[in-house]
């Protein structure tokens, strides 16, 4: 799980020495050309920076503080926009008008004291930062309000394993942690966090908490909350810690409040996190459909049979061929149970057995037992789950909108929800673009709903692909509330999703939510424009 060493890119996602090469390139395009012939395939570049590509800068910095402050073109440039299809395009274009003025990366808790105290004095706008991985504009300097300018507060200089506590399996954690460098510093204990969101290589785990993350796994632990044991939080108002409890009924969790709110309350410095051994036993197998229906009943009857797999991931007809390489009518559920504890070939045999009472069939080659992991479509939807943010960047170059959201909702709802999004994502994408595919994959189930996962890919217009696809989210978006799901699972409200939120959350739990900003962060600097 060690990150790749190499140079970060300014304008997509991850590293630039696992961008796609080019026999990788040519085949994309090669496949998006039989699936979208309209598509241009002429590359757009991205710019090479000078500092005259950047508003000039607003601020300066008090002198205790200048030795934490960056004003370098492409650290400013990078630190711009999330990594969302219209950040890259608009990275790509060289649309930098809301640059921050300086990056400032704390290196203690007092270095977060003193940028708040300053910036509140000063009207300065503080966006925390950690691997700026959001996809709906969380990490944006694109204010709401007159300030005198913003700053990007980078925490992931403060990324150590402070203190681990094996008897209860929890340590005490810097939020600015990446994924890797967390468990490498694990991994001498025996100890994971089993958090692996697909942006785990490049973001941090106050991140994960900012934004209330959802990992990999399908089942039970979904969500960094349930990982939480306790929080160290800084906010204008003051600096505060949770007590470490497994659980509590002391009032509304203090933990809760924090959880999500997207750096707009204060800014996380540590964590105490519910920590797992590391799993010796794994189980997989993917089961093919011919129906989706039934694929979804299947899906349902495991995730309300108490066997809790680590995957439960369902792609719909579109989703297996597109990136598991499986042809099918209906859709591949693919399964994965794990333990530290005991075998699981029994657990993964029920949930298969219950797959086959719904119509499920196992392909030739799977290959099932102790140690296996996956068969050949698994195989393949893994490598390609690592490599589709990459493979995203390359088509956006080349004027493909390709895109996600996501949403959950409860099993009852789920036939008229989908059929919904399906449709408004199909007619919107015939208005703008003239021809698409949109496709579906339940990243996480819970017994009472899924957490269905979308994906657009339609011909753009280079000069106008940004609102074509606004045009697309907009639909989509109505169509999910209007439909009883929720505008997002797990990739936060952020700038975008903030319209929606606000139809969403209940009238008197906004008002306390907006008390609640006034009091800890009185000068209103704190991440202006998220959430409220």
């Amino acid at each position: 799980m060690t990150q790749t060493p190499g140079t970060r890119s300014w304008w997509g996602w991850g590293m630039q020495e696992e961008a796609l090469d080019a026999r990788e390139t040519e085949a994309l395009v090669r496949r998006i050309a039989r699936l979208l012939p309209d598509a241009d395939p002429t590359p757009h570049l991205a710019p090479t920076l000078t500092a005259d590509d950047l508003p000039a800068i607003r601020v300066e910095p008090p002198a205790s503080l200048s030795a934490l402050c960056s004003t370098d073109t492409v650290d400013r440039a990078a630190h711009t926009h999330g990594k969302a299809f219209r950040d890259v395009v608009r990275n790509l274009r060289g649309d930098l008008a809301h640059a921050p003025d300086l990056v400032v990366r704390p290196h203690t808790e007092r270095d977060v004291v003193d940028v708040l105290d300053w910036a509140s004095s000063a009207n300065v706008a503080v966006i925390p930062y950690g691997g700026g991985t959001s996809v709906v504009g969380g990490v944006e300097p694109r204010l709401d309000g007159d300030y005198a300018g913003a700053v990007s507060l980078d925490v992931t200089a403060m990324d150590q394993v402070l203190e681990v506590d094996r008897t209860s399996r929890a340590a005490r954690i810097q939020a600015g942690v990446l994924g890797p460098h967390l468990e490498d510093q694990l991994r001498p204990y025996g100890l994971t966090l089993r958090h692996f969101p697909q942006s785990f290589a490049f973001s941090t785990l106050g991140g994960w908490l900012a934004t209330r993350a959802g990992g990999h796994f399908a089942t039970l632990a979904t969500h960094i909350d349930d990982l939480t044991e306790s929080m160290r939080v800084v906010s204008p108002y003051g600096v505060g810690e949770s007590r470490r409890l497994p659980g509590s009924g002391a009032g509304p969790s203090p933990d809760r409040m924090f959880l999500g709110s997207e750096g707009t309350l204060g800014v996380i410095t540590e964590a105490w996190m519910r920590l797992q051994d590391r799993p010796r036993w794994r189980a997989g197998a993917s089961v093919h459909f011919t129906d989706w229906d039934g694929a979804v009943d299947a899906t349902r009857a495991v995730a309300q049979s108490g066997l809790h797999p680590a995957n439960c991931r369902l792609l719909d007809a579109g989703e297996a061929f597109l990136n598991a390489g499986a042809a099918v009518g209906g859709g591949v559920l693919v399964l994965g149970f794990e333990s530290a504890d005991h075998p699981v070939d029994a657990a993964l045999a029920r949930a298969v057995e219950l797959c086959l009472d719904h119509g499920g069939t196992l392909p030739e080659d799977a290959d099932r037992g102790a140690d296996t992991a996956r068969d050949a479509a698994a195989s393949t939807w893994r490598s390609s789950f690592l490599r589709m943010p990459y493979q995203r960047d390359a088509l956006a170059q080349r004027s493909v909108i390709a895109e996600t959201f996501e949403t959950a909702t409860t099993w009852d709802r789920f036939p008229a929800l989908h059929a919904a999004i399906t449709a408004a994502a199909t007619e919107a994408i015939r208005e703008v673009c003239g021809i698409g595919v949109v496709t579906c994959r339940f990243t996480h189930v819970y017994p009472d709903g899924p957490a269905p996962y979308y994906g657009v890919y339609a011909p753009g217009r280079w000069a106008s692909i940004v609102e074509q696809w606004d045009a697309i989210k907009t639909a989509v978006s109505e169509a999910i509330l209007d439909n009883g799901g929720t505008i997002t699972h797990h990739h936060a409200v952020g700038r975008d999703h903030r319209p929606y939120a606000a139809q969403q959350r209940p009238a008197p739990f906004a008002a306390a939510l907006t008390a609640a900003k006034d009091t800890l962060d009185p000068a209103g600097i704190l991440n202006p424009g998220v959430l409220l």
